[in-house]
């Protein structure tokens, strides 16, 4: 890692990098097993924004589902894999930066996979407020979330209280399980939760 020129992951650039040159340690190659379970127990399909969406094979997932999904990333990089990988619903992908970007249509769900601890934690505040801006009370926030306690990342790990002080003022965690599927960066250091808006 030591070649890589950018070193700030606010930056599209950092991500940039590492896409072009295919370091991607965080990329499962596929859908976890958590959020297929999650999409066949839910009674509805669900308006979903995927933030920070990297290669968004969910998106794929949910939108073969039935789902209305759409995937964001600030990184040009990111969203040309992501096109690629997701062939006839590239469309449902864009260029956006997460604080900018305004849905057309309220969203039922945010899927979070690896955003949060992709950003350095001062940044977390900005992303929880965010959150809570872009839901409405009743709709979701479900994914995964990892805990460790590294000084350096990403990804950046948090404390489990940590996680309920950032959400807690407006969200209540309604479900929260082991991962089983994990892959190595994140394994033993995640859980699957889902959080309702208040």
């Amino acid at each position: 890692m030591a070649d890589f020129a950018s070193r700030d992951p606010k930056s599209p650039a950092f991500w940039d990098e590492r896409f072009e040159r295919g370091f991607t340690p965080w990329d499962r190659g596929g859908v976890p097993a958590a959020l297929r379970d999650f999409v066949s127990r839910s009674g509805r399909p669900l308006r979903t924004l995927i933030p920070g969406c990297g290669a968004a094979y969910e998106l794929a997932y949910l939108s073969d589902a039935g789902w209305d999904a759409t995937a964001i990333d600030f990184s040009p990089a990111a969203v040309a894999a992501a096109r690629a990988a997701v062939g006839p619903w590239s469309e449902r992908v864009r260029e956006a930066d997460f604080f900018a970007f305004a849905p057309t249509l309220p969203v039922d769900l945010m899927y979070e996979r690896a955003f949060l601890c992709a950003l350095p934690r001062a940044m977390w505040p900005q992303v929880a407020a965010r959150w809570a801006d872009l839901l409405a009370p009743g709709a979701l926030l479900a994914g995964f979330f990892f805990f460790d306690d590294a000084p350096k990342g990403p990804p950046f790990g948090i404390a489990r209280d940590q996680l309920d002080a950032l959400l807690t003022p407006a969200f209540r965690c309604v479900e929260d399980a082991a991962v089983e599927d994990s892959i190595a960066v994140f394994a033993g250091k995640e859980r699957w939760m889902v959080w309702q808006r208040s």
